[in-house]
């Protein structure tokens, strides 16, 4: 069997939780004896030797439609089916802040995925994207895929509420590496951590807010996104002296850091999962999370809650979790169930369900 990921042009040059779910899952795949090439979505690709296609991020559907068109092959999508609308409604200033206040969820993706286009030069292949608008290409690429492979039931059900569609799925978790399940003895922590690319949806300007004046050590890891380097420069101002922003740092570099803490937070205004949140779980913090997106589903009652907006609610979920014991119970939990092995099964259940169906 030989299968074809293809992903977003920006897969490695603006790496995010996508970029390392798509590289461990071609990775555990090919262990089981699956042929696997990674290609992009800008690049000029012969279909013929593949067996199958496997995409990711449906709500990129530019991305998706024209090699659906062109290749004429079986596919199956792993949705990563991301909802920003909620914080691009309540934070957009100015024109576009009036813009995504008037706009469907799905009309402010269309819009962006043009601005993506201008600004980024992500281009945009074909015109059926432009024919069928955001909606109606999702909802095409959702009936027409052989399966679909959301990382959560809760997910699934999200896509079920948005869009007009008849489709089995198989559900194929996030996991992590084990290279993040520390098998040490009890190291020295203090103080919260939080990896991710910083930009207004992962909400590190209102962590640092929160915790201004607490003494409580905070270390941001991640690079700015594209068209996010001013949201980056006003979390360097207000970033006190209990801020250490460390920018991308490589696994090995991330595993030390995750060691020196007593607990990982995510404040964000939506997460399919965080893989950093199941990241740092294997390596002894305790877990900050919001309820946003599908976070309840992987982590119920053995993490932190907080609110995106509410800087109160951010301090005291902090305060807490760093006071709190280690949970070795959601760290039992993630490395039973949540592993790259187990994810890479499913995948490939999908990938000979699909080849055999007619």
């Amino acid at each position: 069997m030989k299968v074809l990921i293809i992903s977003r042009s920006t897969l490695y040059s603006s790496p995010g939780g996508d970029s390392v779910q798509i590289i461990e899952t071609a990775k555990a795949v090919r262990e089981l004896g699956v042929e696997v090439d990674i290609k992009l979505t800008n690049e000029t690709i012969n279909y013929d030797k593949y067996d199958l296609i496997h995409f990711f991020n449906i709500i990129r559907p530019n991305d998706i439609i024209y090699h659906v068109n062109k290749s004429n092959k079986k596919f199956v999508v792993s949705t990563i089916f991301v909802d920003y609308s909620e914080y691009e409604k309540l934070n957009r200033t100015g024109i576009l802040g009036t813009l995504f206040k008037i706009l469907s969820p799905d009309q402010l993706e269309f819009v962006k995925s043009i601005a993506r286009y201008i600004v980024n030069g992500e281009k945009i292949n074909g015109y059926s994207y432009y024919f069928k608008g955001h909606k109606g290409t999702i909802e095409h690429l959702l009936n027409k895929a052989s399966l679909l492979l959301p990382n959560s039931d809760s997910e699934y059900n999200r896509l079920k509420k948005r869009y007009s569609f008849d489709k089995d799925y198989i559900k194929v978790p996030n996991a992590v590496s084990t290279d993040f399940i520390d098998k040490s003895s009890e190291n020295k922590r203090e103080g919260v951590i939080c990896v991710g690319r910083i930009e207004g949806r992962k909400n590190q300007l209102n962590l640092i807010r929160a915790l201004k004046g607490t003494n409580i050590p905070l270390t941001i890891i991640g690079n700015y996104s594209p068209n996010h380097k001013s949201y980056y420069d006003l979390c360097v101002a207000e970033a006190g002296e209990n801020v250490t922003i460390l920018g991308h740092l490589g696994k090995d570099e991330i595993i030390v850091q995750y060691k020196k803490h007593k607990a990982h937070i995510l404040p964000s205004w939506f997460e399919t999962t965080g893989l950093s949140s199941l990241e740092s779980a294997t390596m002894g913090c305790n877990v900050i999370v919001t309820a946003k997106g599908d976070t309840q589903e992987y982590f119920g009652e053995d993490a932190f809650y907080c609110e995106p907006d509410d800087l109160n609610s951010i301090r005291t979920a902090v305060e807490e979790a760093i006071k709190a014991d280690f949970n070795t119970k959601l760290k039992e939990k993630i490395v039973a169930e949540y592993s790259w092995g187990k994810a890479a099964e499913k995948t490939v259940e999908a990938y000979k369900k699909t080849i055999q169906s007619n």
